[in-house]
């Protein structure tokens, strides 16, 4: 039966698709991707301290994957709110920082159990902050925002959408010998045509992306920063969606999928490697400027978990007590590493090229 985006497509065909999906461009393509993400997975092992590398990536992949969907928010409120206790977050923000939440809960959770609907379910509530779960009004369609015309109208009913899920997560499961990069290019598509929630959806499936590619040991922290790749190429992503919905265009979308993912491997790689030469940078610095009784090796790394610090952490990682972290920071102030930043009745310290090299 064909695609018609004037009627429910409850006809979307199950998985595995009926079609070539290793073809030899396509396989190609996978060599290539996966060595990427090879290199990307070893050197991240490298860093001295995971949390360097993580938190940010995390962080920035929150705000992009949140934008493609409109919810956007600047860095400084993510940074500031992420380390101020500070009741005054926007809603906007609020809603990034729970794709952040949701990204660690299905970490923690595929440590130790599979990639399930009743997880792809809590994620999407963490992310949205409600209670709801499958779809069950029907409606649900996917328009032009200027023309109104209907693009693409998912299946409905909730016994119909709960048994595409699960026709995924056997999928997901089943051991067929395909490239894990092909079946995460095919079950990303899968998860977004099934659309399985009233809201919530892309950023659910992107999340998704990245526990995958954890779950079979491709990644041992999630640092794939693919929503960026997606966003600045959004035409491209979703007409090779629709051209897999309406013609069965499997080819392109997982050639798209592939390239993303190995970019985006090597650009991760890139962006560590400035990260590791500005710490050193950093470290030497202190050195130079900082009295013996400030320096410490843990206390510089310590400001690379994030672009903001303040003496709570300093306290927390027993580094130095209140008074003591208070005084290190105003070292570290003067000698032009942090800067200050007040933020209600606390003072937040920007690690300022940190800062700079996360949002350029």
């Amino acid at each position: 039966m064909s695609f018609s985006p004037d009627k429910p497509y409850n006809h979307l065909p199950p998985l595995p698709p009926d079609a070539e999906i290793e073809s030899p461009a396509v396989l190609k393509s996978a060599i290539a991707a996966n060595r990427a993400l090879a290199e990307l997975k070893g050197k991240s092992e490298s860093l001295p301290n995971p949390s360097i590398l993580i938190n940010s990536i995390v962080l920035q992949e929150a705000k992009s994957s949140s934008e493609i969907e409109n919810v956007v928010t600047t860095n400084d409120k993510l940074f500031t709110a992420l380390s101020a206790d500070d009741s005054r977050v926007d809603l906007q923000t609020k809603e990034v920082l729970r794709y952040r939440q949701a990204l660690w809960k299905g970490v923690d959770h595929i440590e130790k159990d599979s990639l399930s609907t009743d997880l792809f379910i809590r994620l999407m509530q963490i992310i949205k902050e409600t209670d709801e779960g499958i779809r069950t009004d029907p409606g649900t369609v996917i328009a032009n925002p200027n023309t109104r015309k209907i693009i693409y109208w998912p299946p409905e009913g909730e016994e119909l959408i709960r048994n595409h899920l699960v026709n995924l997560e056997d999928y997901i499961r089943t051991e067929d010998g395909v490239d894990p990069l092909i079946k995460m290019a095919v079950m990303h598509y899968q998860f977004e045509a099934i659309h399985p929630f009233d809201d919530g959806n892309g950023r659910t499936g992107r999340l998704l992306n990245i526990l995958y590619l954890m779950k079979k040991e491709l990644l041992l922290h999630p640092v794939l920063y693919l929503s960026n790749a997606i966003i600045t190429q959004k035409q491209d992503y979703y007409k090779l969606l629709r051209g897999v919905t309406e013609e069965q265009e499997w080819e392109p979308w997982i050639l798209f999928i592939l390239d993303a993912v190995e970019k985006t491997s090597n650009s991760t790689m890139a962006r560590i490697g400035q990260i590791l030469d500005l710490l050193h940078e950093t470290l030497e610095l202190a050195k130079e400027k900082l009295p013996n009784r400030v320096y410490s090796k843990e206390l510089i790394e310590l400001l690379f978990e994030q672009p903001y610090c303040k003496v709570k952490y300093l306290v927390d990682r027993g580094i130095a007590k209140r008074q003591t972290a208070a005084e290190y920071l105003r070292e570290l102030e003067d000698a032009g590493i942090l800067r200050s930043k007040q933020v209600g009745r606390e003072n937040l310290f920007v690690n300022i090229k940190l800062y700079d090299l996360l949002v350029e």
